[in-house]
């Protein structure tokens, strides 16, 4: 047999596996498995298209002569449907049968879809590939107030679009505040007044418990979480289109009856090997000490870091902090790290308290371990190397001083 490497899912994470071996392996013979029917794309501006023209040529990671000249073969619109671990065989949903040296796992993630009645009607959206999009876009002019059910990035870059088009807009969110992982409570309190600035409506500590409408979604009855559970709901909130991002779930359906060892997702070492010595798995499909990435930044290092093992490059994961950049509402959002008090010795906060601007660095061991930054963009990249490299700080007084001078002396570090 041939030295063949299978790869399942067509992500940045496979994306990123493929140039990291074709560093180091001309040779090896590669076979993607892309379940939609473009090249590999940047998933994270399928909002940014909501309104723009849907030029695929402009969102695909690399025009098709790239795979062409490094020797990919790629299966797109295919699923793959079985793996047989004990044949080293991948069998697709057209019938095709691959047969593998090394085997990728790279298929992702899915979003997950709420218990929530009514969810199935036909005005209900979720946004996760090119396809999400093109309904969307099918639609979009027969809709005028849209809900969404959460409160995270993606849904509040998709309200943002919607918002700067003239569609009303509201906002649902379990929590207390919008994007609490990301950001602290102030952080958390500019973004929300910036979002109801554009007369977006946000809704916190709510969740939605009902769709009610016969075939099509008419309104979404709430629920305040402090209500108790016997409570039918709060007056309903007409609307004519659902969009729902509570969270991910990893693809990992089609290894449950391998040998592969899977939990939350596939399981992996250092290496991004799983159990099984010719298979690895990158990206949102992977678990590794116990936590699934779900993050841009990570299935590009994960992929790298997979594609340097399959082809012989012996190369090890170190772990990348959550790192948020979202521009929407006219904000600028940065967060990198650990951006909790409670495990910081210091913070050290900016807050001129024009809801436009705000810093926060979050230290300890005399490291900065996290930092948000609400305006401007100029000390994001400085920061984001000085978290991931855990940079010590000590040779700099940064107590009884403005964060704003410390900032500019970190840039001598």
């Amino acid at each position: 047999m041939n030295n063949n490497l299978v790869i399942i899912g067509g992500g940045v994470a496979a994306f990123n596996a493929i140039k990291a071996i074709r560093e180091i392996d001309s040779n090896i013979d590669i076979h993607l498995i892309v379940n939609e029917p473009i090249n590999p794309y940047y998933r994270t501006r399928l909002t940014k298209s909501l309104f723009d023209d849907l030029d695929t040529d402009k969102i695909c990671l690399q025009k098709k002569e790239w795979y062409e000249q490094n020797n990919v073969i790629i299966y797109r619109a295919k699923e793959a449907i079985l793996v047989d671990t004990d044949n080293d065989t991948v069998k697709l949903n057209d019938g095709t049968s691959l047969q593998y040296t090394k085997l990728l796992l790279a298929n992702g993630a899915y979003n997950f879809k709420p218990s929530i009645e009514g969810i199935d009607k036909e005005n209900v959206y979720t946004i996760r590939t090119l396809e999400d999009i093109k309904k969307i876009k099918s639609k979009i002019n027969n809709y005028n107030t849209i809900l969404h059910i959460g409160g995270g990035i993606q849904n509040l870059e998709a309200a943002w679009a919607f918002s700067s088009n003239g569609k009303d807009v509201i906002i649902v969110e379990f929590m207390d505040r919008l994007m609490p992982r990301q950001l602290d409570i102030r952080a958390s309190e500019i973004l929300k007044k910036a979002v109801e600035a554009t007369n977006t409506k946000v809704i916190l500590n709510t969740e939605v418990i009902k769709l009610t409408g016969n075939d099509k979604v008419d309104a979404a009855i709430v629920r305040n979480r402090e209500s108790s559970p016997e409570h039918d709901g709060d007056d309903p909130i007409a609307c004519d289109m659902i969009i729902y991002s509570v969270g991910v779930r990893p693809n990992k359906k089609i290894y449950e009856d391998t040998a592969i060892k899977i939990n939350m997702g596939v399981m992996v070492d250092e290496h991004m090997r799983t159990n099984i010595e010719n298979i690895y798995a990158a990206g949102d499909i992977a678990e590794y000490k116990g936590r699934v990435g779900g993050l841009w930044p990570i299935a590009i290092e994960q992929g790298k870091i997979a594609g340097y093992n399959i082809a012989g490059k012996a190369s090890t994961y170190t772990e990348i902090l959550p790192v948020t950049n979202m521009n929407a509402f006219n904000l600028n959002v940065f967060s990198i790290g650990i951006i909790d008090e409670t495990k910081a010795s210091l913070t050290l906060t900016d807050d001129p308290l024009d809801n436009k601007s705000y810093k926060r660095l979050f230290i300890k061991d005399k490291q900065i371990i996290g930092a948000i930054v609400i305006g401007e963009t100029k000390y994001n990249n400085m920061l984001r190397k000085l978290v991931n490299d855990k940079t010590d700080i000590s040779s700099i007084d940064y107590t009884n001083r403005s964060l704003v001078d410390l900032l500019e002396e970190l840039k001598t570090l």
